[in-house]
């Protein structure tokens, strides 16, 4: 698929999902309070990890059939860098803003169409902490969900229910953990689109925690798994055998 296909793609899934998955907030506390468990720390918590399954799952079968589009910045780069998918630098050129975009036009949509009742719950992530110390967390964070990413993925069960199940746990506790610090993000896109809504996109603030810090996580996390997992080393061709 060629870089502007492949960047279309992106914008349309990152739309997609940044207007649902502002919704599993709502989501959650709907099905709590009908299970009549809202309140409780792990039932909310399962509840997530489950609505996060199913539309990773969804998400994930509308990407294959958009060429592989992805709807984080990170995990492009990420898959770039241990060299799995056909992505150049000008497609990656291509597709980071694309991605961008969407996520501004899913954020304004979703502010469009919640109901009133709902729309407090809406904001996306925001820093809780100091400049710095709210880099470095994104930084990790990204890292680790990177890391896991790809360990599950390219190297996990060959299930992809199995596989999206554990990518789900793993984003719901990096969430949990990171609340105190970054919201958090994980994904750039994200983190823009609305910063946008709230008009902080064009700061340092911004670009620092949300941009740079979270795509160094998902380099080092690429460098690590690649020292770990390191890819096999190419085939010799056969030595021709001399004629007597």
């Amino acid at each position: 698929m060629g870089p502007v296909k492949a960047a279309a793609g992106d914008l349309v899934l990152t739309f997609m999902w940044v207007f649902v998955s502002s919704t599993f907030g709502v989501l959650t506390t709907e099905i709590a309070s009908a299970l009549g468990v809202h309140g409780l720390v792990w039932p909310p918590m399962l509840i997530t990890t489950a609505i996060v399954f199913v539309f990773v799952f969804i998400f994930n079968i509308i990407g294959d059939a958009l060429g592989g589009a992805s709807f984080n910045p990170t995990g492009t780069a990420a898959f770039y860098a241990v060299g799995v998918g056909s992505d150049s630098l000008l497609s990656m050129a291509l597709r980071f803003p694309a991605q961008a975009a969407g996520a501004v036009g899913g954020a304004l949509a979703i502010m469009e169409y919640m109901p009133p009742k709902y729309k407090h719950m809406l904001g996306g992530p925001s820093l809780q902490v100091d400049l710095h110390t709210g880099a470095i967390a994104e930084g990790v964070l990204t890292f680790l969900i990177t890391f896991a990413v790809l360990v599950i993925m390219l190297k996990g069960p060959q299930s992809n229910i199995l596989k999206t199940w554990l990518v789900a746990v793993a984003t719901v506790v990096l969430i949990v953990t990171g609340s105190a610090y970054t919201g958090p993000s994980m994904n750039p896109a994200n983190a823009f689109g609305w910063a946008y809504v709230n008009k902080w996109h064009d700061t340092w603030d911004q670009f620092y925690v949300y941009w740079i810090c979270p795509f160094i996580g998902a380099v080092a996390a690429s460098m690590i798994f690649r020292v770990v997992f390191p890819p096999p080393a190419p085939a010799r061709p056969a030595k021709k055998k001399k004629k007597n």
